[in-house]
């Protein structure tokens, strides 16, 4: 006689898409409206969380006088895994606050992802999931290609810092949603405003586990970095993403 044990259930994810930014920095430009390729930028980022396998929901929080126009973007793509869009607060800790408060009360991880980062690869969120599984919080991080140096207030290098130690966050970072939770309500109670999630956490004395990050998954915060994440979709297209490896 075989005994067949049930698959588990995956966790329940929600995503939440911090898209509420003045986009200072793009000159007039809408970046999570424009085109990038054949879809928007904004699209393409909710579509590539769709096809991770591994969300229940997505809450796109985006600025308030803009909601009905994002909620049309949300309808005409079909983009059925979006289950609310809401509108952000004055800073980026106040915007991500409110896509939590509009996730399922049952979900069981918090994956927060930057709305300018439309390139990410749908198995980064997958790898990430799995590590906070692990570890509670996990993030995406590459090294620096760059050397990196400290300066003084009157601009002088004071120190050379080893790019071995360091990595560039990106997103998605995914959080086990008990943890993010006292984070969010430490962060509230101390007056505390992180511009990075995974800053949330440290605070409590907590660690995040760094996964592998995806040199083609950078943020979108200038014209000239559009017309870099349209040349890294083409490179994507033809096959050649190769050339994006660290």
């Amino acid at each position: 006689m075989f005994l067949f044990r049930k698959k588990p259930e995956p966790p329940f994810v929600s995503a939440v898409v911090a898209a509420a930014g003045k986009a200072s920095r793009m000159e007039g430009i809408d970046k999570q409206q424009a085109p990038l390729g054949s879809l928007p930028v904004i699209v393409r980022n909710l579509e590539a969380l769709s096809l991770s396998g591994v969300v229940r929901e997505i809450v796109l929080v985006c600025p308030p006088e803009l909601i009905p126009v994002y909620f049309a973007m949300v309808k005409d793509y079909g983009l059925s895994l979006v289950s609310s869009v809401v509108g952000g607060g004055s800073s980026r800790q106040e915007s991500v606050f409110a896509g939590i408060a509009a996730c399922e009360k049952s979900a069981e991880y918090f994956a927060v992802h930057d709305g300018a980062r439309p390139l990410a690869d749908p198995e980064l969120l997958a790898d990430c999931l799995k590590a906070a599984e692990l570890y509670g919080a996990a993030a995406p991080g590459i090294t620096p290609r760059d050397t990196v140096k400290r300066v003084t207030e009157k601009g002088f290098a004071a120190a050379t810092l080893p790019r071995e130690e360091l990595v560039l966050i990106q997103t998605p970072q995914v959080f086990e949603a008990g943890l993010y939770r006292e984070a969010m309500a430490a962060a509230l109670r101390d007056g505390v405003s992180c511009s990075d999630d995974c800053q949330l956490v440290e605070r409590l004395g907590k660690s995040v586990f760094i996964v592998p990050g995806q040199g083609g998954n950078l943020k979108i915060t200038t014209p000239e970095d559009l017309a870099c994440a349209a040349a890294i979709l083409r490179l994507r297209e033809e096959g050649l993403e190769c050339l994006l490896s660290e």
